[in-house]
């Protein structure tokens, strides 16, 4: 059984820590659901770090959608939040109703995620509708433009009386919990204090009710765009970068594939097929096709191509 947002806010009430991690795939949402990760983002950022845009604003529905449905298919654990894109859930208040629809009627989300508190009137009328929303103050990165780049909020006096009162609001028109990003994190700890519903923070301190990291952060898989609120537990970059060159460099010395990567038959049943052979020695009918077997682990496995316990043709 999936975790609910009704979970979400009785770990709140016992001081239970929430941890939120962005998937954007099957294979990571399965490593996820094994890991026992609660809940699953699948961000907006998949426009940055699984399609090389420079933001999320390129992003579209159909996008979240179909990344959305593939994490779904491969975690039947983890609370899993859509993102709704860059102008999908602003302006016409139907439409914004059916978008959110999509992510959980076709995609199979369990929440979706808004960015600011100006959409307060429509995430009710979510809410009211049957969709849990998970709200987003801080550096909103649909609003990278108007905010003059990815920097800091909340900083002065007056910003950070505005995102309590902006938090105050997202909780009051029902959303389930409040994603604070890049924001002090003196003002992340008063937020969170004042909110019933869980925070969940990146880059805002340790005394959000929770955290969320992107997944290519976590395992260093762009070691030069590390953001400093991320600790990289992996380095993948590395491993994958070294994994590549060391596979690349057996191919082209010939010794990748070697006979544990090799099917073959007897020689001899082909040979009418050698340059200067003749094809009326070839055998009429069934070439029998002799697989070796290869040792893993102590197990012995036909050679045969397998992929995800089934086989390819």
């Amino acid at each position: 059984m999936r975790v609910s947002t009704t979970q979400l806010a009785t770990m709140k009430r016992k001081g239970r820590r929430i941890v939120m991690l962005t998937a954007y795939d099957y294979s990571t949402a399965r490593l996820a659901e094994e890991a026992e990760i609660p809940v699953i983002l699948v961000g907006d950022s998949l426009g940055m770090v699984m399609l090389g845009f420079e933001s999320t604003i390129p992003v579209t529905l159909d996008m979240v959608l179909h990344h959305t449905a593939a994490v779904v298919r491969g975690n039947r654990t983890s609370l899993i939040v859509g993102d709704m894109p860059f102008l999908t859930y602003r302006g016409n208040p139907d439409e914004a109703l059916r978008n959110a629809g999509r992510l959980l009627q076709e995609a199979g989300a369990g929440a979706v995620k808004v960015e600011g508190a100006d959409t307060a009137a429509t995430i009710r009328r979510m809410v009211d509708s049957g969709i849990p929303v998970m709200g987003h103050l801080g550096l909103t990165p649909q609003s990278v433009n108007q905010l003059g780049g990815w920097k800091a909020q909340g900083k002065t006096p007056a910003a950070a009386a505005q995102m309590l009162d902006d938090a105050l609001t997202l909780q009051d028109a029902g959303c389930f919990a409040l994603v604070l990003e890049t924001v002090p994190a003196t003002l992340a700890g008063i937020i969170s204090r004042r909110l019933t519903i869980p925070t969940i923070g990146i880059g805002a301190g340790p005394a959000c009710d929770g955290q969320v990291q992107v997944l290519h952060d976590l395992l260093g898989w762009y070691p030069d765009r590390t953001p400093k609120h991320a600790r990289v537990y992996a380095p993948l970059g590395d491993i994958i970068r070294d994994a590549f060159r060391a596979y690349a460099a057996d191919v082209q010395a010939g010794t990748f594939p070697a006979a544990a990567q090799t099917i073959d038959v007897d020689p001899a049943l082909f040979a009418g097929l050698e340059p200067g052979g003749s094809r009326q020695s070839l055998a009429e009918g069934t070439v029998p096709v002799i697989i070796p077997s290869v040792e893993a682990g102590g197990d012995t496995l036909d050679a045969e191509l397998r992929y995800g316990g089934g086989r390819q043709p």
